[in-house]
C-alpha cells in the first residue's frame, strides 16, 4: 500500500515574477496532492545560504543564492500518497531544457537554475526542508483543521 508522505516545495523567483504561481498551485491540487501550508516570503542571503548549504562548495552556489534572493518565493508543504515522488514527477527534470511539456519545469522554467520550482528528494530531506521554513503550528491537515 502506498505511504502517505509530506514533502517540501518552493515556487522560485522566476515563476513568481512570471505570475504563474497560481497555475502551479492549481496543478498541485489537480494532481491530488494536498496543500497543508503555504507562505510567500523574500529570502535574504542568510536564509538562502542556509537552505542551500549542501551546495556550499559547488561553483554555482553564489549564483544560486543570488537568484533565490532576487524576488519572492512561495514555500509549501504538500501531503499525499508517495508525495515526494509524485511532486518530483510533476516538476520534471532539474534542467528545464530537458523537461518535457506538461511538467512544471518544462512549461514554466527556462534553464537549469531558473527552473520554476524546487522539491525535496527524500523523506529525510523533506523533513529538514519543511522544518527550515515552517513550524508545526503552521502545518495542519485539512481534517485536523475542521471542527
Amino acid at each position: 500500500m502506498p505511504e502517505s508522505q509530506r514533502t517540501f516545495a518552493i515556487i522560485k523567483p522566476d515563476a513568481v515574477a512570471k505570475q504563474v504561481a497560481g497555475q502551479i498551485i492549481a496543478r498541485i491540487e489537480e494532481s491530488g496532492l494536498e496543500l497543508l501550508a503555504i507562505k510567500r516570503l523574500q529570502l535574504d542571503d542568510r536564509l538562502a545560504q542556509g537552505f542551500y548549504a549542501v551546495h556550499k562548495e559547488r561553483p554555482f552556489f553564489g549564483d544560486l543564492v543570488k537568484f533565490m534572493t532576487s524576488g519572492p518565493v512561495i514555500a509549501m508543504v504538500l501531503e499525499g500518497e508517495e508525495a515526494i515522488q509524485r511532486w518530483r514527477d510533476l516538476m520534471g527534470p532539474t534542467n528545464s531544457n530537458e523537461a518535457p511539456a506538461g511538467t512544471l519545469r518544462g512549461d514554466f522554467g527556462t534553464d537549469i537554475e531558473r527552473n520554476a520550482v524546487h522539491g525535496s528528494d527524500a523523506p529525510e530531506t523533506a523533513k529538514l526542508e519543511i522544518s527550515y521554513f515552517f513550524n508545526a503550528g503552521e502545518i495542519q491537515a485539512l481534517v485536523e483543521a475542521l471542527p
